[in-house]
Parts: C-alpha cells; sequence; structure tokens
C-alpha cells in the first residue's frame, strides 16, 4: 500500500464508509480476469443504497504550469471494461503530499474516457483539474454523487 492509498484509507475510516481494500499481487486474481485484460482497482467502497464503488488511488501532483493531472488512456480504457464487466462504477481519486492528502481529485473512468478531447497522443488524458470533482478530507466521500453528471 502506497502513502495516497493509506491516506484514502484513513480519510474512509474517518468518515465510517465501509470499505475493502483489493490486495494487488499478481497471484490474487483469476486467470479469466487477467485474459480479459482488466485493469485491478485498489478499493472496493460500499455506498449505502446505491452499491460499490471500485476506486483507483493515484499519487500525483497536478502539472503546475498547466493546471492539469495525467491519466493513462489506456489504463483507463480497462478500467472502463471492468466497470462494464462488473456493473460497477470505477473512479479514479487523486492527491498527494504537496497538499497533505487533504484534497481528493474525483474522476470516473467513464467521464475520464469520454474527455477525450484532452487525449494526448493516444497514450494518456491530461485533464484540467476542474473537470475533476474535488473532496476535502472532511468531507463525506458519497458527496460525490451530489452531481448529477459524475456517474
Amino acid at each position: 500500500m502506497n502513502k495516497a492509498e493509506e491516506e484514502f484509507q484513513k480519510y474512509l475510516n474517518k468518515h465510517n464508509i465501509p470499505f475493502c481494500f483489493i490486495d494487488q499481487e499478481t497471484n490474487t486474481f483469476s486467470k479469466t480476469v487477467k485474459r480479459l485484460d482488466l485493469k485491478r482497482p485498489d478499493f472496493f467502497v460500499l455506498v449505502p443504497n446505491f452499491g460499490f464503488v471500485l476506486v483507483d488511488i493515484k499519487d500525483k501532483v497536478p502539472l503546475k504550469k498547466h493546471g492539469k493531472i495525467c491519466l493513462d488512456y489506456f489504463e483507463t480504457l480497462r478500467y472502463c471494461r471492468l466497470q462494464k464487466l462488473f456493473n460497477m462504477p470505477v473512479w479514479f481519486v487523486v492527491s498527494n503530499e504537496r497538499v497533505h492528502y487533504s484534497t481528493w481529485f474525483c474522476m470516473s473512468a467513464t467521464r475520464a474516457r469520454d474527455l477525450d478531447e484532452f487525449l494526448v497522443g493516444r497514450e494518456y488524458l491530461s485533464l484540467p483539474i476542474d473537470e475533476y470533482f474535488q473532496l476535502s478530507t472532511n468531507e463525506g466521500f458519497y458527496k460525490i454523487f451530489t452531481k448529477s453528471n459524475l456517474l
């Protein structure tokens, strides 16, 4: 578990949000899932009256000059396949040490994929910070579902 994952786990515990951390060892995923070339998220987060959300934590610093956070395009597509197969939304949740892991930048994998006008060389998405939903460590995770365009 990296620092961002540890801090996100603390955040979830602080707000009494049920979750499961997903072991990232290669032998803990089935051969079928590997064959389908799906990406493995870091957490299952339970949202009451909704179900599970799969969350991938990123420890990234926004590009200072451009105010953007970059996401790997092929990884995004793999998460979209996982979302379709498991019928569970997948979210990227990004933070870093510079902000003391006190702000989380959140975006669904499908939203990231659909913002293909920010695609750079078919390799990565260079997404402006204002396209992400920002969440403070003092706010509950469920707040990300208050905006209708986020799923």
